[in-house]
C-alpha cells in the first residue's frame, strides 16, 4: 500500500551548519522599525492573529474606546455598522477625541492617538479613571492595520475630520462643519493585504457587543450589518443579574440572581450569581469590561470566597456536621452560573489581548466583597441557601463516587501501560507530538482504519455505539460508561481540574464518523464530552474532525472524491461533455476499503481535517446546551429556527 512521507523533523547538514559559521552578523543587521512599521510587520503581537478573530479584534478596539467613555459616565449611546464594502463604522456621543495640538508631538493630541504606540488618556487617571485600555496602543494599531481610516470629532460645537492610510495622515486634521452634540466617529477599511477576506462574522461580534452592555448599565449599543441585512440593539438595566439569567434562561434554576456589587480600595466589583440543575459551570470574568477568558487574580478571589462562605453557612445550618470535611471548590461550583466584574485604575492585563489580569491585590478585593455580600444573602434567604448547599453537598457525594471511578481508571492505566485497552490499536512512534489518534465509529469502520493507517504515527479506536451524553449525566454516571473510561485511558492525560497535558499521549485526536445523522449525532456527543471535560485539548488545538468523502463519481478511468454537495454540483455540470457519470454516495466509512479511506480521509498529504476551536464561550456554551440539554422546547425551537439551513439530510 502507498505511504506518504511524514516527516517529524528538520535536518541541519554539515555544509549548511559550516555556512551558517562563516555568515557575518554586524550592525547593518539590526532592523530599526519606526512608526507603526512594526504593527504591520508583526500584527499578532498587537491583535492574536491575522484571521477572523484579529479582525474582530479591530472592531473590539475601537468600541472599547468607546465603552472607556461610557464607564466614564459621559457616554450613553454606541452605534457599529459594518458597510457592504467592508468598513466599519463606530459612532458614540461621548466628549470627542482632542482636538488641540499636543506639547508633546506638535501634532494634534488626534493625530498624536492614532499614530503613536503608547498614547493615550488612559496612563495617569485625568483622563480615565477606569478603562480597558492600558497600553494605549488600541487605536493606533487599527490604524496601522487598516488600509484607509477616517476619524470624525464633534466637540465645543464643530465637527474635526482627519483621514490616514496604512497609519500615516494624509492630511492635517481640518473643521468641516458645525455640530450640535459631542462624539467620535471612526471609520476604517481593515487591509485586504494582511486580513485577506473581510469576513467579519455578525452573531460572534453581536454576542461581545451584548456582554459589553450587560458590564455597562444603561449603555444602548445598536449594531448593523448592511451585508446581511442585520441589526440588533442591547441595553440592560440590570447589567449583570441579567447576564445571568440569559446565560440560565434554557435550564431550571434554584434561585433569582445573586447580585453583589461592593467598592473596596478605590476597586469596584461586581458579581452575579446563580444556581442551575445542571453539572457544569460557567463563569465568566471581566476587568473594565475587558474579557479576561484566561481567569486571573479577580476570579481566584471569587472561587475562594464563594467556597468559604457556603462551607460557612452550610455549618450554621448544620447541613455539615463537625466531623464532616469541607466542601471543596468543585463541590460549590456544580451547577453554577456566575459573573465577575472589576473595574480598577491600573489594570495589569498579560498581553495586548488581555486574557488574564495580573493585579494580585484584586484577589483580596474581590474575596472581602463576595463573601460579604453572599453571606448576607444566605443569611436574608434561609430556603434559598438550603437549596443551594443541598445541591452542593449532592455534588459532593457524586464527586466521591466520581473519584473512585477514576481511580479505577488511573489505575488501569497504570496496570495497562504496556497494551492499554484491549480496543485500541496503538502507533509505534512514541513521542505524543507526533503520534494522532482516530476515535471511529463502529467496529466496521475500525478496521478499515486500522488496515489502512500508517502504523508509526496513527492510532486506532473504534467506539461501539453512541457515547453517554455528558450534559444530562453527573460525573460519577460519565465515568462508569465503557466507552467514556476507554478514551480517557486511550489518552493518559485526565480530565477536568486533573487534566494534565503534558501525560497527553496523542497531540492530535480525530474524530472520524459516519457523514450519515448518526455519525453526526455521535460527533456531536463526542464534541460535548470533550469540551465539557477535556476543554484544554481544544483550546491548545489537539482535537479535530476528519472530512471523509460524500461521493465518489467514476469517469471511465478518471475517479473523483468529492467532499460537499456544492463540490458534486460543480463537478457533475464540468464533466457533463457527453461523459458517462457513475455517481456512488458514502454514507458510511465502513463502505470504502482500507485502501480508499486512507487516500481519502487518513494520509496527511491529501486529507482534509477541521481543528476543533471556541472563539466564543458564551455562544458554545449555550448551543451544547441547548442541543444536548434535558430542556426540549428550546431544542424544538433552534430546530425550527436552523431547519432550512440543512444541507445534508439522509432520510
Amino acid at each position: 500500500m502507498a505511504r506518504a512521507n511524514f516527516l517529524f523533523g528538520g535536518r541541519l547538514t554539515i555544509s549548511s551548519l559550516e555556512k551558517n559559521r562563516n555568515n557575518e552578523y554586524t550592525a547593518e543587521d539590526i532592523e530599526v522599525l519606526g512608526g507603526l512599521e512594526a504593527v504591520r510587520r508583526r500584527p499578532g503581537m498587537y491583535i492574536g492573529s491575522t484571521g477572523q478573530r484579529g479582525l474582530h479584534h479591530l472592531v473590539q478596539e475601537i468600541v472599547y474606546n468607546s465603552i472607556d467613555e461610557a464607564m466614564a459616565g459621559c457616554c450613553d449611546r454606541v452605534e457599529v455598522t459594518i458597510y457592504r464594502d467592508g468598513r466599519v463604522e463606530v459612532a458614540d456621543n461621548g466628549r470627542g477625541i482632542p482636538i488641540e495640538v499636543h506639547p508633546v508631538t506638535s501634532t494634534s493630541a488626534l493625530e498624536a492617538v492614532m499614530t503613536i504606540l503608547h498614547a493615550g488618556a488612559k496612563f495617569g487617571g485625568r483622563g480615565y479613571k477606569v478603562s480597558g485600555g492600558l497600553h494605549g496602543v488600541g487605536a493606533s494599531v487599527v490604524n496601522a492595520l487598516s488600509s484607509w481610516l477616517k476619524v470624525e470629532v464633534k466637540r465645543a460645537g464643530k465637527l474635526y475630520r482627519q483621514e490616514y492610510c496604512r497609519g500615516g495622515a494624509q492630511n492635517a486634521g481640518e473643521e468641516v462643519g458645525e455640530a450640535s452634540d459631542t462624539g467620535t466617529i471612526t471609520t476604517f477599511l481593515a487591509d485586504k493585504e494582511i486580513f485577506g477576506n473581510l469576513n467579519y462574522d455578525f452573531d460572534a461580534l453581536a454576542q461581545r457587543f451584548r456582554e459589553m452592555c450587560y458590564l455597562t448599565k444603561g449603555l444602548d449599543l445598536h449594531f448593523r450589518d448592511q451585508r446581511a441585512d442585520r441589526e440588533t440593539t442591547f441595553y440592560f438595566e440590570g447589567g449583570i443579574a441579567s447576564f445571568a439569567r440569559y446565560l440560565n434562561k434554557n435550564r431550571p434554576v434554584l434561585h433569582k440572581p445573586i447580585y453583589i456589587s461592593k467598592m473596596v480600595n478605590g476597586t469596584e466589583v461586581e458579581a452575579a450569581i446563580q444556581y442551575n440543575e445542571g453539572f457544569t459551570e460557567t463563569t465568566f470574568s471581566f476587568a473594565n469590561c475587558i474579557n479576561t477568558q484566561d481567569g486571573g487574580s479577580h476570579l481566584t478571589g471569587f472561587r475562594t470566597a464563594l467556597t468559604r462562605v457556603i462551607n460557612d453557612c452550610a455549618r450554621k445550618l448544620k447541613l455539615l456536621k463537625e466531623d464532616d470535611a469541607n466542601l471543596i471548590g468543585d463541590d460549590t461550583r456544580e451547577g453554577l452560573v456566575a459573573i465577575i466584574s472589576v473595574k480598577l485604575t491600573e489594570p495589569q492585563f498579560e498581553g495586548q489581548t488581555k486574557t488574564k489580569l495580573g493585579n494580585p491585590e484584586i484577589k483580596s478585593h474581590v474575596e472581602s466583597a463576595v463573601v460579604e455580600g453572599l453571606s448576607q444573602y444566605l443569611e436574608e434567604h434561609p430556603p434559598e441557601a438550603k437549596k443551594i448547599i443541598e445541591k452542593c453537598l449532592t455534588s459532593a457525594r457524586a464527586r466521591e463516587a466520581a473519584r473512585k471511578a477514576r481511580d479505577l481508571v488511573i489505575r488501569k492505566t497504570a496496570l495497562e501501560a504496556a497494551t492499554l485497552p484491549g480496543k485500541l490499536t496503538d502507533c509505534s512512534e512514541k513521542d505524543p507530538s507526533r503520534c494522532e489518534l482516530y476515535l471511529v465509529e463502529g467496529e466496521s469502520a475500525g478496521g478499515s482504519a486500522k488496515q489502512g493507517r500508517d502504523r508509526r504515527f496513527q492510532a486506532i479506536l473504534p467506539l461501539r455505539g453512541k457515547i453517554l451524553n455528558v450534559e444530562k449525566a453527573p460525573p460519577d454516571k460519565m465515568l462508569a460508561h465503557e466507552e467514556i473510561r476507554t478514551i480517557i485511558t486511550a489518552l493518559g492525560a485526565g480530565i477536568d481540574n486533573q487534566m494534565d497535558l503534558s501525560r497527553l499521549r496523542y497531540h492530535r485526536i480525530i474524530i472520524m464518523t459516519d457523514a450519515d445523522v448518526d455519525g453526526s449525532h455521535i460527533r456531536t456527543l463526542l464534541l460535548t464530552f470533550f469540551f465539557r471535560h477535556m476543554a484544554e485539548l481544544i483550546g491548545n488545538g489537539h482535537l479535530y474532525i476528519a472530512q471523509p468523502p460524500l461521493y465518489r463519481i467514476n469517469t471511465g478511468k478518471e475517479q473523483h472524491w468529492v467532499y460537499s454537495e456544492k463540490e458534486k454540483e460543480e463537478l457533475v455540470k464540468k464533466l457533463k461533455g457527453g461523459k458517462k457519470l457513475e455517481i456512488q454516495r458514502y454514507k458510511g466509512l465502513g463502505e470504502m476499503s482500507a485502501q480508499q479511506l486512507w487516500d481519502t480521509t487518513m494520509n496527511p498529504a491529501t486529507r482534509t481535517t477541521l481543528r476543533v476551536n471556541v472563539a466564543d464561550a458564551v455562544k458554545a456554551d449555550q448551543i451544547f446546551r441547548t442541543l444536548m440539554g434535558d430542556e426540549v422546547p428550546p431544542r424544538k425551537a433552534f430546530i425550527q429556527a436552523h431547519a432550512k439551513s440543512v444541507r445534508n439530510l439522509d432520510i
